[in-house]
């Protein structure tokens, strides 16, 4: 069998490419170890920069949310999924635009819930004591807060419909 210049230019260049990572994975390993380990004499205490590194780190992890409906719907989204509560952005936008047309200081002065002396508020319409048994922990305790009031009907309408996702109408 004989070997073609294309076999052995590839056979080259795989084992470049096995070195080249070789290489590049062992010094990123090295340079790592040098970064992260401290001197046995700062040991006992963190140096500034090693603060600073964890302080990067921590706001790396926080998410930063636009204060308006997109970044609403999508910090309720999150606190849902930490909390098993089922949704979708499409379901959240698709409700809250038919009840509020994503105003979260909306207020319906004129329904049954109105004249019994309850309106319903905020972006999903949501009444006090509906809010009160449907709050979820780690949003604000107010019933017109954006998030609170999303991921609060949301949680409601999974508890009777399912998801927020099967509610196609008034609720």
């Amino acid at each position: 069998m004989a070997i073609t210049q294309t076999q052995t230019s590839t056979g080259r260049i795989n084992r470049l490419r096995k070195i080249s990572v070789a290489g590049i994975a062992t010094a990123g390993a090295a340079a790592a170890a040098l970064t992260l380990v401290p001197a046995q004499a700062h040991a006992a205490e963190p140096t500034a920069a090693t603060k600073s590194a964890k302080a990067v780190a921590a706001k790396a992890d926080d998410k930063k949310y636009a204060n308006n409906l997109d970044g609403w719907i999508r910090e309720s989204l999150d606190i849902m999924k930490s909390k098993g509560i089922p949704g979708s952005y499409e379901g959240l936008h698709r409700n809250i635009m038919r009840e509020s047309a994503g105003d979260p200081n909306a207020q319906n002065g004129w329904d049954v819930n109105a004249q019994a002396g309850t309106p319903s508020k905020g972006l999903l319409q949501v009444i006090q004591p509906t809010f009160d048994a449907y709050h979820v922990s780690g949003t604000p305790n107010n019933l017109t807060d954006p998030v609170a009031n999303i991921t609060a009907a949301a949680n409601y309408a999974a508890d009777k419909y399912g998801s927020i996702d099967n509610v196609d109408s008034a609720y």
